[in-house]
Protein backbone atom coordinates (compact mmCIF):
# COMPACT_ATOMS: atom_id res chain seq x y z
CA UNK A 1 0.00 0.00 0.00
CA UNK A 2 1.53 3.23 -0.96
CA UNK A 3 1.13 6.22 0.27
CA UNK A 4 1.48 7.78 3.91
CA UNK A 5 -1.33 6.87 6.60
CA UNK A 6 -2.54 9.77 8.46
CA UNK A 7 -2.50 8.44 11.86
CA UNK A 8 -4.29 11.41 13.35
CA UNK A 9 -7.08 11.49 11.11
CA UNK A 10 -8.22 7.36 11.87
CA UNK A 11 -7.37 8.54 15.75
CA UNK A 12 -10.10 11.40 15.14
CA UNK A 13 -12.95 8.59 14.70
CA UNK A 14 -12.33 8.70 18.30
CA UNK A 15 -16.82 -6.35 19.21
CA UNK A 16 -19.20 -7.84 20.92
CA UNK A 17 -17.28 -8.97 24.32
CA UNK A 18 -16.22 -12.47 24.37
CA UNK A 19 -18.96 -15.16 25.58
CA UNK A 20 -17.50 -16.45 28.64
CA UNK A 21 -17.31 -13.28 30.18
CA UNK A 22 -20.34 -11.74 29.03
CA UNK A 23 -22.14 -15.21 30.25
CA UNK A 24 -20.18 -15.00 33.83
CA UNK A 25 -21.14 -11.11 33.92
CA UNK A 26 -24.84 -11.67 33.16
CA UNK A 27 -25.44 -14.73 35.65
CA UNK A 28 -23.21 -13.06 38.36
CA UNK A 29 -24.96 -9.95 37.88
CA UNK A 30 -29.22 -11.49 37.51
CA UNK A 31 -28.14 -13.86 40.01
CA UNK A 32 -28.09 -11.11 42.57
CA UNK A 33 -30.81 -9.30 41.13
CA UNK A 34 -32.94 -12.37 41.59
CA UNK A 35 -32.07 -13.27 45.35
CA UNK A 36 -32.98 -9.70 46.35
CA UNK A 37 -36.20 -9.12 48.08
CA UNK A 38 -38.80 -7.25 48.20
CA UNK A 39 -37.86 -4.93 44.79
CA UNK A 40 -38.74 -1.61 45.69
CA UNK A 41 -38.48 0.39 42.86
CA UNK A 42 -38.78 -0.89 39.08
CA UNK A 43 -38.71 1.03 36.39
CA UNK A 44 -38.73 0.66 32.01
CA UNK A 45 -37.60 3.49 30.31
CA UNK A 46 -35.49 4.40 26.93
CA UNK A 47 -35.88 6.30 23.68
CA UNK A 48 -36.59 4.93 20.18
CA UNK A 49 -35.32 7.86 17.35
CA UNK A 50 -35.08 8.20 13.74
CA UNK A 51 -32.05 10.21 11.97
CA UNK A 52 -31.16 11.93 8.76
CA UNK A 53 -27.85 13.16 7.76
CA UNK A 54 -27.03 15.25 4.93
CA UNK A 55 -24.29 16.39 3.13
CA UNK A 56 -23.94 19.21 0.57
CA UNK A 57 -20.91 17.75 -1.20
CA UNK A 58 -20.38 14.93 -3.15
CA UNK A 59 -17.64 12.81 -1.40
CA UNK A 60 -14.37 11.99 -2.05
CA UNK A 61 -14.81 8.59 -2.58
CA UNK A 62 -17.25 7.05 -4.52
CA UNK A 63 -18.48 4.54 -2.45
CA UNK A 64 -19.87 6.84 -0.28
CA UNK A 65 -23.31 8.38 -0.10
CA UNK A 66 -24.69 12.08 -0.07
CA UNK A 67 -27.73 11.87 2.56
CA UNK A 68 -27.69 8.49 5.21
CA UNK A 69 -30.86 7.26 7.24
CA UNK A 70 -30.90 5.18 10.54
CA UNK A 71 -32.77 4.35 13.33
CA UNK A 72 -31.50 3.34 16.89
CA UNK A 73 -33.46 2.58 20.28
CA UNK A 74 -31.90 2.00 23.31
CA UNK A 75 -34.18 0.78 26.41
CA UNK A 76 -33.76 0.66 29.77
CA UNK A 77 -34.27 -1.33 32.80
CA UNK A 78 -33.69 -0.08 36.30
CA UNK A 79 -34.75 -1.55 39.71
CA UNK A 80 -33.81 -1.36 42.94
CA UNK A 81 -34.20 -2.58 46.92
CA UNK A 82 -33.19 -2.62 50.49
CA UNK A 83 -33.91 0.69 50.70
CA UNK A 84 -32.30 1.66 47.49
CA UNK A 85 -28.70 -0.04 48.65
CA UNK A 86 -29.01 -2.14 46.06
CA UNK A 87 -29.74 -1.77 42.11
CA UNK A 88 -30.15 -3.06 38.91
CA UNK A 89 -29.59 -1.09 36.14
CA UNK A 90 -29.53 -2.59 32.41
CA UNK A 91 -29.47 -0.25 28.66
CA UNK A 92 -28.76 -1.42 25.49
CA UNK A 93 -28.22 0.22 22.12
CA UNK A 94 -28.90 -0.71 18.88
CA UNK A 95 -28.84 0.96 15.39
CA UNK A 96 -29.48 0.24 11.83
CA UNK A 97 -27.85 2.69 9.15
CA UNK A 98 -28.85 2.68 5.79
CA UNK A 99 -25.29 2.25 3.81
CA UNK A 100 -23.12 1.59 6.57
CA UNK A 101 -22.38 -1.91 7.62
CA UNK A 102 -20.08 -0.75 10.37
CA UNK A 103 -22.68 1.93 11.48
CA UNK A 104 -25.47 -1.32 11.71
CA UNK A 105 -23.86 -2.54 15.51
CA UNK A 106 -25.77 -2.79 18.92
CA UNK A 107 -23.63 -2.95 22.55
CA UNK A 108 -24.88 -3.38 25.90
CA UNK A 109 -23.76 0.11 27.33
CA UNK A 110 -24.86 -1.02 31.25
CA UNK A 111 -25.57 -4.74 33.04
CA UNK A 112 -24.51 -3.88 36.61
CA UNK A 113 -24.97 -4.01 39.93
CA UNK A 114 -24.23 -1.75 42.87
CA UNK A 115 -24.48 -1.99 46.46
CA UNK A 116 -24.11 0.58 48.79
CA UNK A 117 -22.49 -0.86 52.62
CA UNK A 118 -21.48 1.72 54.69
CA UNK A 119 -19.30 3.81 53.23
CA UNK A 120 -18.24 1.66 50.54
CA UNK A 121 -19.85 1.31 47.06
CA UNK A 122 -19.12 -1.27 44.67
CA UNK A 123 -20.43 -1.81 41.10
CA UNK A 124 -19.76 -4.87 38.94
CA UNK A 125 -20.57 -5.60 35.13
CA UNK A 126 -20.75 -3.47 32.20
CA UNK A 127 -21.23 0.32 32.93
CA UNK A 128 -19.69 3.45 31.77
CA UNK A 129 -17.63 6.42 33.81
CA UNK A 130 -17.19 9.67 32.99
CA UNK A 131 -14.38 11.84 33.78
CA UNK A 132 -13.37 15.43 32.78
CA UNK A 133 -14.29 19.16 32.65
CA UNK A 134 -13.99 20.40 29.52
CA UNK A 135 -16.13 21.28 27.44
CA UNK A 136 -14.53 20.41 23.63
CA UNK A 137 -12.34 17.80 24.64
CA UNK A 138 -12.24 15.08 27.51
CA UNK A 139 -8.33 14.23 27.76
CA UNK A 140 -8.99 12.52 31.36
CA UNK A 141 -11.69 10.44 30.09
CA UNK A 142 -10.18 6.69 29.34
CA UNK A 143 -12.52 3.97 31.42
CA UNK A 144 -14.71 3.82 28.70
CA UNK A 145 -14.12 3.19 24.43
CA UNK A 146 -15.24 5.75 22.14
CA UNK A 147 -17.80 4.44 19.88
CA UNK A 148 -16.68 6.74 17.27
CA UNK A 149 -19.59 5.30 14.68
CA UNK A 150 -22.08 7.18 15.99
CA UNK A 151 -20.90 10.66 15.82
CA UNK A 152 -17.38 12.08 15.13
CA UNK A 153 -17.19 14.52 18.89
CA UNK A 154 -16.60 11.07 20.36
CA UNK A 155 -19.37 11.28 23.23
CA UNK A 156 -20.70 7.97 22.61
CA UNK A 157 -19.03 5.34 24.58
CA UNK A 158 -18.90 1.18 24.68
CA UNK A 159 -20.34 0.00 27.46
CA UNK A 160 -17.37 -1.02 30.05
CA UNK A 161 -16.81 -4.49 31.90
CA UNK A 162 -15.52 -3.50 35.38
CA UNK A 163 -15.46 -4.00 38.72
CA UNK A 164 -15.91 -0.33 40.46
CA UNK A 165 -14.74 0.14 44.51
CA UNK A 166 -15.63 3.48 46.18
CA UNK A 167 -15.73 5.40 49.08
CA UNK A 168 -16.85 8.88 49.90
CA UNK A 169 -15.22 10.28 52.84
CA UNK A 170 -14.20 13.93 54.46
CA UNK A 171 -11.09 14.05 52.92
CA UNK A 172 -12.42 12.80 49.46
CA UNK A 173 -13.83 9.99 46.97
CA UNK A 174 -12.03 7.50 45.88
CA UNK A 175 -12.96 5.16 42.99
CA UNK A 176 -10.83 2.03 42.22
CA UNK A 177 -11.48 -0.08 39.23
CA UNK A 178 -10.34 -3.30 37.50
CA UNK A 179 -11.22 -3.38 33.76
CA UNK A 180 -11.18 -7.21 32.94
CA UNK A 181 -11.44 -6.57 29.31
CA UNK A 182 -10.55 -4.40 26.24
CA UNK A 183 -13.30 -2.97 24.03
CA UNK A 184 -11.81 -2.28 20.54
CA UNK A 185 -12.72 0.98 19.19
CA UNK A 186 -15.72 1.30 16.27
CA UNK A 187 -14.81 3.36 13.05
CA UNK A 188 -17.32 3.52 9.79
CA UNK A 189 -16.92 1.18 6.77
CA UNK A 190 -16.64 1.59 3.67
CA UNK A 191 -19.53 2.78 2.96
CA UNK A 192 -19.67 5.43 6.27
CA UNK A 193 -19.75 9.18 5.96
CA UNK A 194 -17.28 10.91 7.20
CA UNK A 195 -14.74 8.75 7.35
CA UNK A 196 -11.11 8.80 6.88
CA UNK A 197 -9.69 8.30 3.42
CA UNK A 198 -8.01 5.23 4.30
CA UNK A 199 -10.60 2.88 5.52
CA UNK A 200 -10.13 0.68 8.88
CA UNK A 201 -10.86 -2.53 8.98
CA UNK A 202 -13.03 -3.68 11.82
CA UNK A 203 -13.59 -6.97 10.87
CA UNK A 204 -9.54 -7.85 10.77
CA UNK A 205 -7.98 -9.05 14.00
CA UNK A 206 -6.42 -5.76 15.65
CA UNK A 207 -2.80 -5.89 16.38
CA UNK A 208 -1.82 -5.60 20.23
CA UNK A 209 1.80 -5.36 20.82
CA UNK A 210 2.22 -7.29 24.26
CA UNK A 211 1.41 -10.91 25.20
CA UNK A 212 -2.08 -10.48 26.73
CA UNK A 213 -3.73 -8.66 24.39
CA UNK A 214 -7.52 -8.31 24.49
CA UNK A 215 -7.22 -10.37 27.65
CA UNK A 216 -5.32 -7.32 29.72
CA UNK A 217 -6.64 -6.75 32.62
CA UNK A 218 -6.49 -2.54 33.43
CA UNK A 219 -6.14 -1.01 36.66
CA UNK A 220 -7.28 2.81 37.33
CA UNK A 221 -7.98 5.00 40.05
CA UNK A 222 -9.25 8.49 40.99
CA UNK A 223 -9.10 11.00 43.59
CA UNK A 224 -11.55 13.90 43.94
CA UNK A 225 -12.52 16.74 46.16
CA UNK A 226 -13.74 19.71 46.09
CA UNK A 227 -12.91 22.93 48.77
CA UNK A 228 -15.20 25.69 48.85
CA UNK A 229 -15.55 27.13 44.93
CA UNK A 230 -13.06 24.38 43.83
CA UNK A 231 -13.53 21.08 42.52
CA UNK A 232 -10.51 18.42 41.15
CA UNK A 233 -9.76 14.89 40.05
CA UNK A 234 -6.40 13.55 40.10
CA UNK A 235 -6.63 9.60 38.13
CA UNK A 236 -3.79 7.40 36.90
CA UNK A 237 -4.81 4.50 34.45
CA UNK A 238 -2.58 1.75 33.68
CA UNK A 239 -3.51 -0.71 30.67
CA UNK A 240 -4.46 -0.20 26.99
CA UNK A 241 -4.75 2.74 25.17
CA UNK A 242 -7.99 3.46 24.07
CA UNK A 243 -6.93 5.04 21.06
CA UNK A 244 -4.82 2.87 18.12
CA UNK A 245 -0.80 3.68 18.50
CA UNK A 246 -0.18 3.22 15.07
CA UNK A 247 -2.34 1.42 12.01
CA UNK A 248 -1.01 -0.88 9.39
CA UNK A 249 -1.93 -2.02 5.88
CA UNK A 250 -3.65 -5.18 5.65
CA UNK A 251 -2.30 -7.48 3.33
CA UNK A 252 -5.65 -8.76 2.35
CA UNK A 253 -6.85 -5.48 1.35
CA UNK A 254 -6.22 -1.49 0.95
CA UNK A 255 -7.72 -0.86 4.15
CA UNK A 256 -5.46 -0.37 7.76
CA UNK A 257 -5.39 -2.41 10.65
CA UNK A 258 -5.03 -0.87 14.31
CA UNK A 259 -2.43 -1.33 16.60
CA UNK A 260 -3.10 -1.03 20.32
CA UNK A 261 -0.60 -0.40 23.21
CA UNK A 262 0.01 -0.38 27.15
CA UNK A 263 0.13 2.57 28.67
CA UNK A 264 0.58 4.85 31.80
CA UNK A 265 -1.58 7.96 32.20
CA UNK A 266 -1.99 9.97 34.98
CA UNK A 267 -4.07 13.20 34.42
CA UNK A 268 -5.61 15.83 36.58
CA UNK A 269 -8.74 17.79 36.00
CA UNK A 270 -10.32 20.90 37.58
CA UNK A 271 -12.90 23.99 37.97
CA UNK A 272 -13.40 26.86 40.11
CA UNK A 273 -16.10 28.93 40.21
CA UNK A 274 -16.22 32.76 40.48
CA UNK A 275 -19.25 33.76 40.35
CA UNK A 276 -21.03 33.79 36.96
CA UNK A 277 -17.39 32.66 35.91
CA UNK A 278 -16.08 28.78 35.19
CA UNK A 279 -12.27 28.10 34.78
CA UNK A 280 -11.29 24.32 33.90
CA UNK A 281 -8.20 22.68 33.09
CA UNK A 282 -7.88 19.20 31.89
CA UNK A 283 -4.35 17.42 31.64
CA UNK A 284 -2.36 14.12 30.90
CA UNK A 285 1.14 12.76 31.06
CA UNK A 286 1.10 9.36 28.91
CA UNK A 287 3.57 7.20 28.41
CA UNK A 288 4.13 4.00 26.17
CA UNK A 289 4.76 0.75 27.82
CA UNK A 290 5.05 -1.45 24.92
CA UNK A 291 5.50 -1.16 20.75
CA UNK A 292 7.47 1.44 19.08
CA UNK A 293 6.75 3.75 21.09
CA UNK A 294 8.15 2.14 24.44
CA UNK A 295 9.24 4.87 26.64
CA UNK A 296 7.85 7.50 25.11
CA UNK A 297 5.79 9.99 26.88
CA UNK A 298 3.33 12.44 24.96
CA UNK A 299 1.28 15.75 27.26
CA UNK A 300 -1.62 17.17 26.22
CA UNK A 301 -3.76 19.77 27.70
CA UNK A 302 -6.80 21.88 27.43
CA UNK A 303 -7.67 24.86 29.68
CA UNK A 304 -10.37 27.58 29.78
CA UNK A 305 -13.25 28.81 31.15
CA UNK A 306 -17.12 29.59 30.43
CA UNK A 307 -18.71 33.15 31.47
CA UNK A 308 -22.75 32.94 31.77
CA UNK A 309 -24.46 36.07 31.53
CA UNK A 310 -27.50 35.01 33.33
CA UNK A 311 -30.65 36.29 32.16
CA UNK A 312 -29.32 38.36 28.95
CA UNK A 313 -32.63 39.12 27.12
CA UNK A 314 -33.92 40.47 30.48
CA UNK A 315 -35.72 37.14 31.21
CA UNK A 316 -35.12 33.68 32.33
CA UNK A 317 -32.71 32.74 29.28
CA UNK A 318 -28.97 32.13 29.52
CA UNK A 319 -26.18 33.19 27.37
CA UNK A 320 -22.82 30.94 28.11
CA UNK A 321 -19.15 32.36 26.50
CA UNK A 322 -16.85 29.70 25.75
CA UNK A 323 -13.28 29.94 25.32
CA UNK A 324 -10.82 26.66 25.55
CA UNK A 325 -6.91 26.24 24.71
CA UNK A 326 -5.82 23.04 23.28
CA UNK A 327 -2.19 21.94 23.57
CA UNK A 328 -0.22 18.61 22.88
CA UNK A 329 3.78 18.11 22.55
CA UNK A 330 2.71 14.98 20.13
CA UNK A 331 3.32 15.30 16.30
CA UNK A 332 0.94 17.40 14.59
CA UNK A 333 -0.21 14.03 12.88
CA UNK A 334 -0.95 12.22 15.56
CA UNK A 335 -3.71 15.06 17.11
CA UNK A 336 -5.73 17.55 16.03
CA UNK A 337 -5.67 19.23 19.15
CA UNK A 338 -1.97 20.22 19.13
CA UNK A 339 -1.84 24.34 19.09
CA UNK A 340 -5.93 25.25 19.03
CA UNK A 341 -8.35 27.11 20.48
CA UNK A 342 -11.80 26.24 20.65
CA UNK A 343 -14.60 29.62 20.91
CA UNK A 344 -18.42 28.87 21.66
CA UNK A 345 -21.60 30.37 23.03
CA UNK A 346 -24.03 28.66 24.89
CA UNK A 347 -27.98 29.72 24.66
CA UNK A 348 -29.99 27.99 27.08
CA UNK A 349 -33.74 29.37 26.91
CA UNK A 350 -34.90 28.04 30.37
CA UNK A 351 -38.09 27.44 28.86
CA UNK A 352 -40.91 24.78 29.00
CA UNK A 353 -39.39 22.65 26.21
CA UNK A 354 -36.03 22.65 27.69
CA UNK A 355 -34.40 24.56 23.99
CA UNK A 356 -30.77 25.19 24.05
CA UNK A 357 -27.84 25.92 21.34
CA UNK A 358 -24.13 25.73 21.38
CA UNK A 359 -22.59 26.78 18.33
CA UNK A 360 -18.24 27.20 17.62
CA UNK A 361 -15.34 26.83 16.19
CA UNK A 362 -11.90 24.99 16.70
CA UNK A 363 -9.28 26.95 14.87
CA UNK A 364 -5.30 25.53 14.78
CA UNK A 365 -3.39 28.40 15.50
CA UNK A 366 -0.58 27.50 12.85
CA UNK A 367 -2.68 26.40 9.87
CA UNK A 368 -5.90 28.37 10.34
CA UNK A 369 -8.25 25.20 9.39
CA UNK A 370 -11.64 26.03 10.86
CA UNK A 371 -13.93 23.49 12.15
CA UNK A 372 -17.27 24.71 13.11
CA UNK A 373 -20.51 23.16 15.01
CA UNK A 374 -23.95 24.32 15.70
CA UNK A 375 -25.56 21.64 18.41
CA UNK A 376 -29.35 22.16 19.32
CA UNK A 377 -31.75 20.35 20.90
CA UNK A 378 -35.85 21.10 21.58
CA UNK A 379 -38.36 19.08 23.25
CA UNK A 380 -41.97 18.81 21.72
CA UNK A 381 -44.69 17.86 24.08
CA UNK A 382 -43.96 15.74 26.43
CA UNK A 383 -42.15 12.46 24.63
CA UNK A 384 -40.64 14.16 21.72
CA UNK A 385 -36.92 15.96 21.43
CA UNK A 386 -35.74 17.11 18.23
CA UNK A 387 -32.31 17.14 17.57
CA UNK A 388 -30.18 19.08 15.05
CA UNK A 389 -26.28 19.23 14.40
CA UNK A 390 -24.12 20.90 11.96
CA UNK A 391 -20.40 20.24 11.24
CA UNK A 392 -17.94 22.34 8.82
CA UNK A 393 -14.80 21.86 7.85
CA UNK A 394 -12.94 25.06 6.21
CA UNK A 395 -9.69 25.55 4.85
CA UNK A 396 -7.98 22.09 5.79
CA UNK A 397 -4.56 21.41 4.07
CA UNK A 398 -3.12 18.57 2.75
CA UNK A 399 -1.29 15.74 5.59
CA UNK A 400 -3.29 17.42 7.91
CA UNK A 401 -6.15 15.75 9.86
CA UNK A 402 -8.89 17.58 8.78
CA UNK A 403 -8.13 17.02 5.20
CA UNK A 404 -9.85 13.78 4.81
CA UNK A 405 -12.85 15.85 5.53
CA UNK A 406 -12.60 18.54 3.25
CA UNK A 407 -16.01 17.65 1.22
CA UNK A 408 -17.33 16.59 4.32
CA UNK A 409 -19.64 19.68 5.57
CA UNK A 410 -22.71 18.07 6.73
CA UNK A 411 -26.09 18.34 9.09
CA UNK A 412 -28.12 15.78 10.97
CA UNK A 413 -31.50 15.55 12.29
CA UNK A 414 -32.26 13.47 15.13
CA UNK A 415 -36.22 12.91 16.59
CA UNK A 416 -36.17 10.64 19.59
CA UNK A 417 -39.55 9.54 21.31
CA UNK A 418 -38.73 8.86 25.08
CA UNK A 419 -41.15 6.30 27.19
Amino acid sequence: MNGVINQSVLNVFPTVLGSTLQHALTGFILASALLQTPVIAAQWSGHVSGQFRGFFEDPADPRQHNSYLSAAAEPEFYHSWQGGDQSFNTILFYRVDQYDDNRTHGDIRELSWTGVFDAFEMTAGISKVFWGVAETQHLVDIINQTDLVENVDGEDKLGQPMIKLSTAQNWGTLDFFVLPWFRERTFPGVEGRPRPEVVVDTDADAIYDFSAGQDHIDLALRYSHYIGEWEFGLSYFSGIDRLPSTFVPNDQSTAVIPVYSLINQAGIDGQVFFGDWTWKLEAINKEYRSGQRKGSHTFQSVFGFEYTWVGFTGGASDLGFVVEYHYSDANARETIFDNDLATALRFVLNDAQSTEVLLGFLTDAETHTAAGFIEASRRIGQSWVLEAELRTYNGTEENRPLYSFRFDNFVQLDLAYYF
